[in-house]
């Protein structure tokens, strides 16, 4: 899909991923609602890309794991813009650690990484089969596809996130609903460094699980990734290419790669 005068919503729209990708796409040519939890930062981000590209977004704050404010960011973008053509599901929580995670914790986690993917898929694929296209992106994560060392709730949450994209894909990629799972490893964002500064040993392991693995991306590149993929309409977006060979080895021997994992935890905790 060329998004050149198309109608975007980006969740998690106030930085990191998010924020690089509203810029990428306005740089596109296309038309954008910034939503996020944070009303001032996805203001912040707005401001900043209206400025190299006039009236291009425009921003609002919203907690896109509840339906209500799905529907009126809807409603947001057609009155500014026309109808959404592209949704990217990029809001999202690193999650508690361990098993000490509460029931509130594991409600949250999942509202906010998989909920809110699903019920904004609930909205808008209806229409998008009606007008017979619609372009919905997940971010994941690379947790999705092999784990996350410390957080059960975001290993858990991303992995089911990756299994609805493919179902909406299945289910729905013949008749014009387009789809694409974002599963990066390190990126620069908040979320990556949470972990070290939690104070907690499984935290800082997780951080240097994903930080030894393989390179810490910018979001700009992420979000370059992401546009790539969406020109090819290609499923799975892989910033870090080295996660498909990591995908490759868990899947053709699991046991291995489990032990090799436990291997790998023990030796991140001994330097927490």
């Amino acid at each position: 899909m060329n998004v050149a005068e198309r109608v975007a919503v980006v969740t998690g729209g106030g930085g990191g991923i998010g924020g690089a990708l509203v810029a990428r796409l306005a740089r596109e040519g296309a038309r954008v609602v910034v939503a996020d939890l944070d009303a001032d930062s996805a203001r912040a981000v707005s401001q900043r890309v209206n400025a190299d590209h006039p009236g291009s977004t425009v921003s609002v704050g919203a907690d896109v794991s509840d339906t209500a404010q799905i529907q009126e960011l809807a409603a947001l973008a057609e009155s500014a813009f026309g109808p959404v053509d592209l949704y990217f599901a990029n809001a999202g929580i690193g999650g508690a650690l361990g098993l000490d995670a509460s029931e509130q914790d594991w409600d949250l986690s999942i509202d906010v990484n998989l909920r809110a993917h699903i019920r904004a898929a609930r909205l808008l694929v209806p229409g998008w089969l009606e007008r017979g296209e619609g372009y919905f992106v997940s971010t994941a994560s690379a947790a999705g596809l092999l784990t996350q060392i410390g957080s059960a709730t975001y290993a858990v949450t991303k992995h089911a996130a990756v299994a609805f994209a493919e179902w909406l894909s299945v289910t729905y990629g013949d008749r014009g609903v387009r789809v694409s799972c974002l599963c990066p490893m390190g990126v620069n964002t908040s979320i990556l460094s949470s972990g070290e500064e939690s104070g907690h040993a499984l935290g800082r392991a997780a951080t240097r699980a994903v930080t030894s693995a393989g390179d810490v991306l910018e979001p700009a590149e992420v979000a370059d990734a992401v546009l790539a993929a969406i020109e090819e309409e290609r499923f799975l977006i892989l910033p870090h290419e080295d996660v498909l060979q990591m995908y490759r080895q868990k899947g053709s021997d699991y046991d291995r790669w489990l032990r090799g994992m436990r291997r790998y935890q023990s030796s991140l905790l001994a330097q927490a």
